[in-house]
Formats: structure tokens, sequence, C-alpha cells
């Protein structure tokens, strides 16, 4: 089944899922924790027809937790996929047109051949090494089952709302390419972001999980949540969220809706009876 429906009144939700393993139970149940969120998933092949500002119209927020791009399956090194010209036409369009976007987790490794798409994110997961604006990058780093704890920058930004202390999350966490200096920081991680605390991807792709043989990344960004402006477009990004213990925690839900809501914007607003 591609699509994944809920009937009901409220902020429109459009998911956008599949190129990455998932748990769609506990995926879905998070989704539906809050009321005022009305969910509806699209699985690619025919998820990519929605990055279309006409066919997204009905929706309020755009919610990426798909991994297109990427061919997992390919071996190594995983074969990349250019996007379409009319999928790269039509996210412009949804850009131009100030729709909402959320990244979730792995979205920030979606079509990692596409600049403008990660320039959205605001960063870049690599499963091999390559260039991230115009610098030659190692394969990125992953490890699963890391306890951090996650703090707001700004206590008062509306994605920080009922946050302000901060949460503790079991997850996995990436060590990437941030670009931390042309986003608005929201969370950071406690957690040390060094490649010695880290496995690299692409060692787990030919078969060797949780290895660092041969392997060697540059500290990163501790940033676990932020947004950016992108003309009229507001989009925010989450790097967590990996399966079922994440989607249950209490701090990561109230995270997704707050984001959800503050990607919406006055749409948000009037929905809830504020404008």
């Amino acid at each position: 089944m591609s699509i994944l429906r809920y009937d009901g009144e409220g902020l429109q939700v459009l998911v956008l899922l599949k190129g990455h393993p998932y748990d769609r139970n506990a995926l879905f149940t998070m989704l539906e924790s809050d009321p005022d969120v009305v969910v509806t998933g699209v699985e690619h092949p025919a998820a990519a027809d929605y990055l279309d500002a006409g066919r997204a119209a009905p929706y309020d927020v755009l919610l990426f937790y798909d991994m297109p791009g990427v061919d997992l399956g390919s071996g190594y090194p995983p074969r990349q996929i250019d996007p379409p010209g009319r999928v790269r036409r039509g996210f412009e369009g949804l850009l131009e047109a100030g729709k909402g976007l959320v990244f979730l987790h792995h979205a920030i490794a979606a079509w990692p051949s596409w600049e403008a798409y990660g320039e959205a994110v605001g960063g870049r997961f690599l499963y091999r090494p390559g260039e991230v604006r115009g610098v030659a990058m190692p394969d990125s780093g992953y490890r699963h089952d890391v306890t951090h704890r996650l703090s707001p920058v700004d206590p008062d930004h509306p994605v920080a709302r009922g946050l302000s202390e901060g949460f503790e999350l079991c997850d996995e966490l990436y060590l990437c390419p941030i670009f931390e200096e042309e986003v608005t920081p929201l969370f950071r991680s406690d957690h040390v972001f060094e490649d010695a605390g880290f496995f690299s991807a692409a060692e787990a792709l030919r078969g060797r999980l949780h290895s660092r043989r041969g392997w060697a990344h540059p500290p990163g960004s501790a940033l676990a949540a932020w947004t950016r402006t992108i003309g009229p477009s507001t989009a925010v990004t989450i790097t967590c969220g990996d399966g079922p213990e994440a989607f249950g925690n209490p701090g990561l839900r109230r995270l997704l809706m707050n984001a959800i809501r503050f990607a919406a914007g006055d749409v948000a607003a009037r929905r809830s009876g504020g404008g």
C-alpha cells in the first residue's frame, strides 16, 4: 500500500516515506499522538509526485521521513540516483509557494547528488565519500542506542515550547556535515561528536557493522534540530527519530509537533484560533 490516509480536521501533514527501513506502526502511533494533526502517508515512488505545489496544495506541511536517491541494495559504493527534472522543478515550486517542510532523521541522507535539497535540509549524511559544498568529505558516521540529552538553544523559541528544560533520548546519532552558520539552532546534544565515538557508514554497507577501520572524520556539530528560511518557506530539520524507542519518547513527540506547527506558520495559528 502506497498511501495511508487518516481522516479528520486539523493541521494537514503529508509524510513522505520509504528508501530506508522504518517501523510503520510505531511511526504513525507517534504522529497520531496529537489530535490536532491529521496525517497522510505516501511511500515512494508515489511520494515523488507530491513534490509539486499543485499536488501538495491540500497539505499545510510536508514531513520528510524518506531517503530517495540512494540505492542501499546496490552494493558498495551505493548507487546514487539523480532526481528527475520534474522533481527538481516541483521542489523549487514548493519553496516558492511557501510550503512548510520538516525533515526527520534519515531524510538528511536523501538525494546526495542534489545540492539544492541539501541546502534546504541544512546538512548532508554521506553513505560514501563525496563532496559537500565543494569540499571533499569522508563517508558519515552513525551510532545506535546512544542515550544523550537535548537542550534548547533558545527556550523561548516556538519549537522549544514545553521543552525549556530539555529532555533525554535514546536514539541513533549521526556524525556528518551540518551548515551551522546558515541555520538557526534549536536543540543541541550533550554527546561528543568525534569519530572515535561513531562508526563508518561505508563500512556498514560493506557488511562490517560497527567498524571504523581506515575511517576518519572531522569533528562534527552537536546540533540535533535547527530551522532555516528559504524564500517564503520555513524548514525545520530534526536529526532524531530512528525507531520505536525514540518515537515513544514524550520529548521527541513534543519537539516534532512543535516543529510541524512552526513550519506551518500562520496556517497553524489560524487553525488553533490564533488569527
